[in-house]
């Protein structure tokens, strides 16, 4: 069978979709990941399909989210949303081509103009999600806000954040499902229809670390992660080898796809909560550009998580989704740094299950905050000991085939006409 899987957004909103690829190919699967050029090393390594969308991520949200700032969650999503419905159309057109050469198409969150791709094309579709959107009592959206609103208002809002997030793509939409002879639809009225047909949603997350809400339907599933697939041709840097092998386990610190106004002071500061507390550290100079010198420290470019992270004392990031999963699959205390969307969410479910200290928001860091976190991540024992059971819980699921069993029944039944 043939399979489209459409990924939109930053590394950490694709990378996971390799791992789920590779499975998927291994069950006998042709798979395609239809995302951006940036992407397409990743994708071709991992002897996966792939097929290009428009949209410069590292460039345009850099610094598109450099000028909006990172203090409102709910701006940074709607200057996120203005981005992509920027490049609708011509993402549209690509996605039909890509669509074109499926049997099924499974959509990312952003992904989901495919949606009325699939529907035109009269292809089987599903939701392949990385963060909880499905509308629920029990938590609120988790890319707007962490307080709750109470049942009523969690589920409200984010019910209607689906839709207002539909709003900027609506010309293209109404264009779109009318040359593919589709009925044109306002956005409430397509999400009740795909309601009313039971389109399946699967979600990449463990539910140890967010259990399935009782109100989610059954067409919902939460199944585990899809952990990225490694680089069949990946080797450690000898360097980077020697420096974690010459003196105590270092830790880690990376803002992974997050930008950052002043590379420099951001550096600095990192230098100085690591001098405060005493400890080595490996840097990731990611998104952000970071730039940290001396014996102690060891600055790299990119390198594999599931390599480097079970090697560590502890892991100070900014908590998007796949990075908060990588951590707590490696075993080992996390320092969360959200700056913005759902990170917020991910780090308070990072605190609830025992495995870091308070998180600290971005825009609140300093170096007196970042080194006492760091010491009291690496220096309570119980954060390590409640991430080791994480870690044994998580190494005992299976998310891809949650995703099998789930596409098994969407291919039989080929969903409604």
């Amino acid at each position: 069978m043939r399979i489209v899987i459409m990924a939109v957004g930053s590394r950490g909103d694709v990378a996971p979709y390799t791992g789920l690829g590779v499975r998927l190919r291994q069950e006998g699967h042709e798979v395609t990941l239809a995302t951006h050029a940036l992407f397409e090393k990743l994708v071709r390594s991992r002897g996966l399909g792939f097929h290009p969308l428009p949209l410069d991520t590292q460039e345009e949200m850099t610094s598109r989210l450099v000028a909006s700032g990172t203090s409102s969650p709910l701006q940074v999503t709607l200057a996120i949303n203005k981005v992509v419905a920027e490049h609708a159309r011509p993402m549209a057109d690509a996605m039909l081509a890509a669509a074109r050469q499926a049997d099924v198409v499974l959509l990312s969150p952003a992904g989901w103009i495919g949606g009325h791709v699939a529907e035109g094309l009269r292809l089987p579709s599903m939701g392949v999600y990385l963060q909880p959107l499905t509308p629920t009592r029990e938590f609120p959206p988790p890319t707007v806000t962490t307080r709750s609103l109470g049942g009523w208002g969690n589920r409200k809002a984010a019910a209607s954040l689906r839709s207002v997030g539909q709003k900027p793509f609506r010309a293209v939409v109404d264009q779109l499902r009318t040359e593919l002879d589709l009925p044109v639809l306002k956005p409430d009225a397509w999400l009740a229809q795909l309601d009313a047909a039971r389109w399946p949603i699967c979600y990449g997350y463990s539910p140890v670390v967010v259990p399935q809400p009782a109100d989610w339907p059954e067409w919902n599933h939460t199944v585990g992660y899809w952990w990225p697939a490694p680089d069949p041709d990946a080797k450690p840097d000898s360097e980077l080898v020697d420096f974690i092998a010459a003196g105590p386990p270092p830790v880690y610190i990376g803002f992974g796809s997050m930008p950052a106004e002043d590379s420099d002071a951001l550096s600095a500061m990192i230098v100085d909560a690591l001098r405060a507390s005493r400890l080595r550290a490996v840097v990731n100079s990611g998104w952000a550009g970071l730039r940290a010198a001396g014996d102690d420290v060891f600055t790299v470019s990119e390198v594999p998580h599931d390599w480097l992270f079970p090697q560590l004392a502890a892991v100070v990031h900014h908590a998007g989704a796949g990075t908060a999963g990588a951590g707590l699959r490696a075993g080992v205390p996390t320092v969360p740094v959200p700056f913005m969307v759902d990170q917020p969410f991910w780090a308070q479910r990072l605190e609830r299950l025992g495995v870091a200290p308070e998180a600290i928001p971005f825009r609140k860091l300093n170096a007196a905050r970042l080194a006492a976190a760091l010491t009291e991540a690496t220096g309570n024992p119980n954060y390590r000991r409640r991430a080791s059971e994480v870690a044994s819980r998580l190494a005992q699921e299976d998310g891809a085939l949650g995703v099998l069993r789930v596409l098994a029944q969407v291919t039989a039944s080929r969903g409604p006409e």
